[in-house]
This record gives structure tokens, sequence and C-alpha cells, in this order.
């Protein structure tokens, strides 16, 4: 078979040594030209090989004597300049700040939520009752205490407000007048908002849904 003239050139293709007009116009006969394509493939998976398993084809190949003798933490070293291992350390540094000093704060920081477009640094407020569905008009509202010196907000709805008041307790009772507006087979919802002395909003609960069964 008579030698195509393309065929020295698929080495230096292969070691990427061509420019990128040789690169383009190789790339376009060997698509077109079943012999330098064969050897092509060829000549990849060889090179292919010996990148893989070169240390094993290569393994009975002496080595210079000075070369044994060079201690590996001189071959670390000199893997990298001077001004790449100060780039190396400086990183390692940053890295450890970053560890020390900002994933704390992540842990301990309260989780966020937003009231009405007000962003709120705290824990939620949890409501111990009413949940679900109870039996009779509820006679009193219950949620966990965050504590002295905290001023609490009730609000409780059907399809709007139905009333609202404030205490310092974790608890209130409901008036006879509110008693009055709510009936069996209905479904209500109620919320809990705490403040701080100075009137600061630092906590909100959820919105729990009850339904008062029919007698």
């Amino acid at each position: 078979m008579e030698k195509c003239e393309y065929e020295y050139l698929i080495d230096d293709y292969l070691l990427n040594k061509l420019d990128k007009k040789e690169k383009e116009r190789f790339e376009h006969h060997y698509f077109n030209c079943p012999s330098c394509f064969e050897k092509m493939r060829e000549r990849n998976e060889l090179i292919s090989v010996v990148k893989k398993r070169g240390d094993a084809i290569f393994q009975g190949t002496e080595v210079p004597e000075e070369t044994q003798r060079v201690p590996w933490r001189k071959k670390v070293f000199a893997f990298l300049t001077p001004k790449q291992w100060a780039a190396v350390g400086a990183s390692a540094a940053l890295i450890l700040a970053v560890v020390l000093l900002v994933i704390p704060q992540l842990k301990t920081s309260s989780p966020e939520f937003f009231v009405n477009k007000d962003l709120v640094r705290s824990k939620s407020i949890n409501l111990i009752s009413p949940v679900i569905d109870i039996k009779t008009i509820p006679p009193q509202f219950r949620w966990k205490s965050l504590g002295e010196d905290v001023h609490y907000k009730i609000y409780i709805y059907n399809s709007e407000l139905l009333w609202s008041a404030e205490t310092q307790e974790n608890s209130i009772t409901l008036p006879g007048e509110v008693k009055e507006k709510m009936s069996a087979g209905e479904e209500y919802s109620w919320q809990v908002k705490a403040f701080s002395p100075e009137g600061s909003l630092i906590a909100v609960s959820s919105k729990v849904r009850f339904k008062i069964s029919p007698n």
C-alpha cells in the first residue's frame, strides 16, 4: 500500500505538536483517509498503554544511583517553586481561618425568617394548645415561654383576623365575647409573636390550625 503523504503528522498530532492550522488540516484529512485513521487509532492505543502501564513496562529499567539516593523530602520540595510554596501556605492559612472563625458562627447563629418583609433572627415559638381537632371552644391558648422580659402578641383567625391580644405570660384566657364569635364545625388558626422590652420583634410562631368538632 502506498504511504500517505500525511502519515508523518500522526505522531506530532497525538503529542499536540502541530499548530492550529496544521491540526485543523490534518483532522480534515484523517477523517477521510482510512489508512491514516487506522494508524491514528493504533498509535493512540499504544500511547494510552504506555501512559497507564509505563511503570510496569519499564520496571526493569535501571535508575541512576544518584536518583535513588535523593530523599523523598527533597523530591517533594523540588516539585514546587518557593513562590508556589508560599501561595500554598497562604491558602492553607485562609482555609484554617474560615474553619476556626466562620463555621462556629454558622453553627451557633439563629435561624432566619421573614415576617411582613422584616428579617427576624430567632428560634421559632412552639405553640402547645389548641392544635388539630378539639371538641369544644378552647378556654385558653398556651405556648412555650421564651424567658423573662418577653412581651407576646396572640392572633386568632378564621377567614380574617378574629381577635388579638397582648400578654407577658406564655398563655392567655379567651374572653367570653370572643367565644361567642366562634362556632362548632369551623376551622380557625392562631399565631404568637414575641417582642423584646424595647419593642423589637424577636420571634414568631407558625400559624397552627385547629377545628372545633360539631356536637
